[in-house]
């Protein structure tokens, strides 16, 4: 899943008015942030295998300390006291977690069952939705769309910058997810691992689009 997790980011910023966007972005893409470079370290490994599924190519067959069932509890528990060490912020620390959380989560919908579930156990899981494209992209486009609504609603534009920018980083979500899924294969694992650093531009685009929107009243009643 690609969009669906951003859809979350865009959701639960509503419950978490105090969290940046940015932020939010990195929880619940966290896992896929960290994999690329457990892939170049060499700590992880993926095949491009295309036909292992109907929506991707690639074959997650080596990924249990990004995408492990248990890692990944451990990565939201670590991210969530980060933040409130940092911050002090409480409810802000408990969405963080579960956004790092709900990345896994997602991903035991759409994978095939290929999920670690602990490092070291010889036990996978996932409920397959890849195997259906028309399924895949369904439940992800209506995962977005309504990610965000849920985000225009409670975060108003103040300026140009904040309309601009938050609809263009949608219309790039949707290119590239169109890209993704309909162009052709990566040509190797490296340039795979390399193309997944990217995500971290987002990042920063988040931290730029919330600068220049404000919180709405329904969302400062939950913050």
């Amino acid at each position: 899943m690609y969009i669906g997790h951003y859809a979350v980011a865009f959701a639960v910023k509503k419950a978490a008015p105090r969290v940046s966007l940015g932020t939010l972005f990195i929880a619940v893409q966290l896992l896929d942030l960290l994999w690329p470079i457990f892939l170049l370290l060499g700590i992880e490994h993926v095949r491009i295998d295309p036909g292992d599924t109907a929506f991707t190519p690639l074959d997650f067959y080596d990924y249990p300390i990004s995408h492990s069932l248990v890692t990944s509890l451990g990565w939201a528990l670590g991210f969530g006291l980060v933040y409130y060490f940092r911050r002090r912020d409480v409810r802000g620390a408990w969405i963080l977690g579960f956004g790092v959380f709900s990345h896994w989560v997602l991903d035991f919908i759409t994978h095939r069952p290929d999920l670690p579930v602990c490092p070291g156990l010889n036990l996978y899981v996932g409920l397959g939705l890849w195997n259906s494209v028309a399924g895949t992209i369904l439940v992800e486009g209506a995962l977005f769309v309504l990610g965000v609504l849920i985000y225009t609603r409670s975060t108003p534009a103040i300026d140009r910058t904040g309309r601009y920018a938050f609809w263009s980083l949608v219309a790039f979500f949707v290119l590239t997810y169109a890209a993704s899924s309909f162009g052709p294969p990566p040509p190797n694992e490296t340039a795979l691992a390399i193309g997944g650093l990217f995500m971290w531009l987002f990042v920063p685009w988040g931290y730029w689009i919330d600068n220049h929107r404000a919180i709405s009243i329904s969302a400062r009643s939950n913050g």
